[in-house]
Formats: C-alpha cells, structure tokens, sequence
C-alpha cells in the first residue's frame, strides 16, 4: 500500500508512468527533484537520467541516485546522438522554454518517442476569469503574478495541435486531464482539460 505520509502523485506523471514501456531508456528534460525518473525506474526498470539547471534541483536528484545533467536543456541534448532513448520527456516544462521549437526538435532527434505534458490555457475557467477581470490568469490558479510566474508562454492543447500539424509532427497518443487526473473527452478538452498528454514523433521522411 502507498505511505500515507507520501504526496499525490501529480496526474500528468500517473499519465507518463502508464505510457512508458518497461526497461526504456529515457530522458528527462527539466527533471525537477527527479522523483518521476525515481518512480520510472522503480516501477518499470527503466535506464533514466535528466536535466535540470536548478541547483536545488540537481542536489535532490542526486541525493535520490537520479543521474543528472546540471545545465539548459539544450546543453543538454547537444550530449546525445540521434536516437539514443526510447522516450525524451517534457513535463510541465514546454510553457517556461525559451526556445520551444528548438527544444522539441532536439528531443525528437535524440528520442523515437516524445511525451509532452503542460497545462491547458484554453480552459473555459480560465476563459472566463480573463473575460470578467480582464487579467492573464496565473497557472492553475496559483499564487503567482504575472511578473512573477515562471511561465513564459501561454498555450492551449489547440494550440499544440495546430503547432504539431504545421510541423508535420506525427501525434501517437493523447490524454487530457482534469485537476484531480480524471480524463477528459477529447471533444471537450480545449475546454474542460487542466492538463494535455502528448506523445509524438518524427514523421518517416
């Protein structure tokens, strides 16, 4: 049974667990206190490490035995050959990307299989909030102001379709969660979803 003590484990990372495939080598940009990729290779055995740029970050991850690479994220994958992991994942990380296009290039070159995962602007609540404060609302409705936010763009899971379709990036699976990881229609989830799931791809040629 999970400690009680243990914190939820947010839904995007349940989402990226049930996707990836046991004994995967996987790369984590943005790796945070790795406690994904300690989760990854608990329960699937797989071959992980990560970036991060965050001291913090870094010290956490390595008191947690998380092999870590302490730098941008494009240093980062600058270290790696083409294909060199089964899965390069982007959690919650894509909106405080500089350069985005570039980052998701990169992560396809070096992966065969992308899983992108980021909050959901488009969502009606926080449609509505702009409409009636005619304020940008922070993240899930957190503390942060707009100067302070880490967030540097604001997207919305139509948004990283579209961007996808005029990148002729291939999309293999999507998921689209609500705060609670309950799974959203994909009909409504522009809408209703707090979080978009995806996994992606290079087309062939």
């Amino acid at each position: 049974m999970p400690d009680p003590a243990s914190p939820p484990v947010r839904p995007d990372h349940s989402a990226i667990l049930d996707i990836v495939t046991p004994r995967s080598r996987v790369l984590d940009l943005g790796c945070g206190d790795g406690d994904l990729l300690r989760a990854l290779r608990e329960q699937k055995g797989i071959d992980g490490r990560g970036i991060d740029r965050d001291d913090r970050a870094v010290i956490a991850c390595i008191g947690k035995g998380v092999p870590v690479y302490h730098g941008t994220i494009l240093e980062g994958l600058s270290l790696y050959g083409d294909g060199e992991f089964d899965f390069v994942i982007l959690s919650q990380t894509l909106q405080q990307t500089i350069e985005p296009d570039r980052v998701i290039a990169d992560m396809l070159r070096v992966g065969r299989r992308g899983i992108v995962t980021f909050p959901n602007f488009g969502r009606w609540s926080l449609r509505i909030r702009f409409l009636l404060t005619g304020r940008l609302p922070s993240l899930h409705g957190g503390p942060w102001r707009w100067y302070e936010t880490p967030d540097i763009l604001r997207l919305s899971i139509a948004d990283f379709r579209a961007y996808c379709a005029r990148k002729g990036i291939a999309i293999i699976e999507s998921r689209f969660l609500s705060p609670s990881g309950r799974c959203v229609p994909r009909f409504w989830a522009n809408a209703r979803a707090s979080t978009g799931a995806f996994v992606i791809a290079r087309r062939p040629g």
